[in-house]
């Protein structure tokens, strides 16, 4: 579903990526492990368009997305969930879910079906963004993120901060979306959470993959 290879990527003259190589497939969550400052978010935002990639491709379908603008290869039906949630404040939970709807795209991911997926949500419709805590706001940005139906998700720490409860729905919620063909690269510092919901991993260090094999082949704490 998702090809990535010899991805390189940078901001200005300062080189974050060099040569990172992997791959998901419909159905399978890969999570992508490592430190701060390893390069995981910025393998994201190159692979969403976000950063321009200085050499490598982007395979998304079969088809060539590195180069493309932001949105064109949003609604080829790749979503992306930032580390920073990015949720509209001002905005109701409903009115949040509605604004991620992309025109043309259909698919089984309705208001009901996320709600159903994010059942604390669904007493919070009314409710704006502004007053939801860190944890419903996640939710809420991956809810809307499913809205516009994405073939393949990218998550960008969606452990981070989370109470032990949270982190448990959060992890049910990845599984299933992981159940209904979702392919799904997830960017994790949280090891322990990463090997429960991951099929294979990734461990990137200083921009290079060091690791490529079973979740559960990595250590409780591989980057000391």
């Amino acid at each position: 579903m998702l090809e990535v290879t010899g991805l390189e990527a940078g901001y200005g003259p300062a080189r974050v990526l060099f040569g990172v190589t992997l791959e998901v497939g419909a159905g399978e969550v890969v999570v992508l492990a490592g430190r701060n400052g390893a390069g995981k978010s910025t393998t994201l935002k190159a692979i969403m368009g976000l950063v321009r990639p200085s050499a490598g491709s982007v395979r998304f379908g079969g088809q060539r997305i590195d180069g493309r603008a932001p949105f064109e290869i949003a609604r080829s039906g790749l979503g992306y969930v930032p580390e920073d949630r990015r949720i509209f404040a001002g905005l109701t939970v409903a009115e949040n879910l509605e604004a991620g709807r992309l025109p043309g795209r259909a698919g089984p991911w309705s208001r009901d079906a996320v709600l159903e997926l994010f059942p604390a949500l669904a007493a919070l419709t009314g409710r704006r963004g502004a007053s939801m805590s860190g944890g419903e706001q996640q939710m809420l940005t991956m809810a809307r993120t499913l809205m516009g139906n994405p073939a393949a998700l990218l998550l960008d720490e969606p452990s981070e901060g989370l109470a032990p409860l949270v982190l448990a729905e959060m992890g049910r919620a990845i599984l299933e979306m992981k159940a209904r063909g979702l392919a799904i690269l997830l960017c994790e510092q949280n090891v322990r959470f990463a090997r429960r919901v991951a099929d294979r991993a990734y461990l990137l260090e200083r921009g290079n993959a060091r690791f490529a094999g079973a979740a559960g082949e990595l250590r409780e704490n591989p980057f000391p």
